[in-house]
């Protein structure tokens, strides 16, 4: 994180020595430093003082515009952020989110920026999630099928219990096609990749990778592969369009900023333009969908048509979409890591399928702690859904690191996630891709503060909260696709550049495994 204007920070850690491969010796990766203040491990103490919540949300309307103009072009999201947090010397403070008026009725927020005061969104008792998903504002329902589906529903709602018990049942049944699924998918990747490295030096992750994770998904959650359909391979473009329709108030594609301001954040773009091509997707869900899920859907009181709509948001929206920006962020950070991680990894995934007699089972999976940590590590350096909204149900008071501050029934909190699983004063060098952060008894208690699945790791979706209901199923296959990796390569290269969502990560070089 690039420290703001004018400011000078430093890590005071004394030089360490250039990392060289040994089995009992951690590896460090240094990529930045944080710009907030390093202190030792720490809860809010108990007698916090209490302080008004700082800031304001300007003028009526040329408020907004301000803060979305700084938030998207002047500053950029995260200098945005730090910005304020210096001016007001807190991590909470009063601020708008975009996209303000006309999209959103109401932009603003009261922003929680640290590891103390992010947790209470994740509080039913204090905070409701109803049509917060996507923020200050909710996409139209005719993306939908004109349905309110799991993510915009808030675990009061009877609904919610339904679709989640659903799709709980919909992975469960799935669950023994899973691997085998990812690996012969995935097989077809690497070989992609290293066809185009040998016919043009480079190859593109990406776009592999987003057919081969909607191939994935159609086989190991439908039994069947979209391109065996009508579908084809249409489904990664089609899904992109659809997603960007919804999400186009709160993204920016490199337009001309008054232009783009214009076309993507002050009008909503129609569902109506997008219409047949969802409709191709349903179909193809609607279609190979077995009957044993839409009996539980049934069960559950979900008519087929809600329970289909439901699951392709669950898999186009929610797993798809994970995939697509999670996976390309992995291999960022491992690539970035360099030869000596590389080596660590596939020494370990090589001797742990051998111990388990040459599969890649589950039971190697679970033996991989180095693994295991590289994807915990990656999920809070960089989590694939940032952004977390809940809306106070009564008056309650918030607590920071270093103050207490009294919130209105009503008022609309918001948490920018990597700004607290990057909090100092919960991580050590919080700024690094440390790789084998989560190894062992400590790592294992620092879990609870890894967050991406709205929810703390060490924690498990219920049908009473909102945490994430492919939870294990995102970590298994963020897993896989490092084992993956590492039994088939020594190390590789790769060049990376910002996406619209995510990093775009060209491979450079593939090295064979040679043991």
């Amino acid at each position: 994180m690039a420290a703001a204007a004018g400011t000078t920070t430093t890590l005071n850690h004394p030089p360490k020595p250039t990392p060289r491969l040994h089995r009992n010796r951690p590896i460090t990766i240094r990529c930045s430093v944080s710009n907030l203040p390093k202190t030792s491990h720490q809860s809010p103490p108990s007698d916090l003082p209490l302080r008004k919540i700082p800031g304001d949300y300007g003028l009526p309307l040329l408020g907004q515009i301000r803060d979305r103009f700084d938030y998207f072009y002047n500053q950029g999201r995260d200098d945005f952020l730090k910005s304020r947090i210096q001016k007001h010397g807190s991590t909470v403070f009063r601020v708008n989110m975009p996209p303000g008026r006309p999209v959103a009725k109401d932009p603003r927020v009261i922003t929680l920026l640290d590891a103390a005061s992010f947790p209470v969104l994740f509080d039913l008792s204090k905070v409701d999630k109803r049509d917060l998903f996507t923020g200050t504002f909710m996409p139209s329902t005719a993306f939908t099928g004109g349905y309110r589906v799991l993510s915009y529903l808030d675990p009061s709602e009877p609904n919610h219990a339904k679709l989640k018990r659903f799709l709980f049942h919909l992975l469960s049944s799935r669950r023994d096609h899973v691997v085998p699924s990812f690996q012969s998918c995935y097989s077809d990747l690497f070989a992609s990749l290293e066809s185009d490295l040998a016919s043009k030096g480079k190859a593109d992750f990406n776009a592999a990778n987003e057919q081969t994770a909607f191939d994935f998904l159609g086989r190991a959650l439908l039994g069947k592969s979209p391109h065996e359909t009508a579908l084809g391979t249409d489904g990664p473009g089609i899904i992109n369009k659809w997603v960007v329709f919804q999400l186009a108030p709160i993204l920016t594609v490199g337009l001309p900023k008054v232009a783009e301001d214009v076309v993507l954040h002050s009008f909503r773009l129609p569902p109506s333009l997008v219409k047949s091509d969802y409709e191709r997707l349903y179909r193809y869900f609607y279609e190979c969908g077995s009957s044993t899920y839409f009996e539980a859907a049934e069960r559950e009181g979900v008519s087929k048509d809600e329970a289909c709509h439901n699951v392709v948001f669950a898999t186009c929206f929610n797993s798809w979409g994970g995939m697509k920006i999670f996976f390309p962020n992995v291999l960022k950070w491992i690539g970035r890591a360099g030869a000596g991680l590389h080596a660590r990894l596939a020494e370990e995934v090589r001797s742990a399928v051998k111990a388990n007699g040459g599969r890649l089972s589950m039971r190697a999976i679970e033996s991989m702690e180095l693994t295991k940590s590289v994807v915990y590590e990656s999920l809070r350096i960089d989590p694939p859904v940032p952004l977390q909204y809940g809306r106070a149900k009564r008056d309650f008071v918030l607590k920071s690191h270093d103050a207490a501050f009294e919130v209105k029934e009503g008022e609309l909190l918001f948490g920018y996630q990597p700004f607290a699983t990057k909090d100092p004063r919960v991580f050590d060098r919080a700024e690094e891709f440390v790789a084998d952060r989560f190894v062992g008894e400590e790592g294992e208690r620092l879990l609870k503060h890894v967050l991406w699945s709205n929810g703390p790791e060490d924690q498990h979706p219920t049908v009473e909260n909102k945490q994430c209901a492919g939870k294990d199923f995102v970590v298994l296959i963020s897993r896989l696709l490092v084992a993956e990796l590492f039994l088939r390569y020594d190390s590789f290269e790769i060049e990376t550049s910002n996406s619209v969502l995510g990093s775009a990560i060209t491979v450079t070089s593939l090295k064979r495994a040679s043991f």
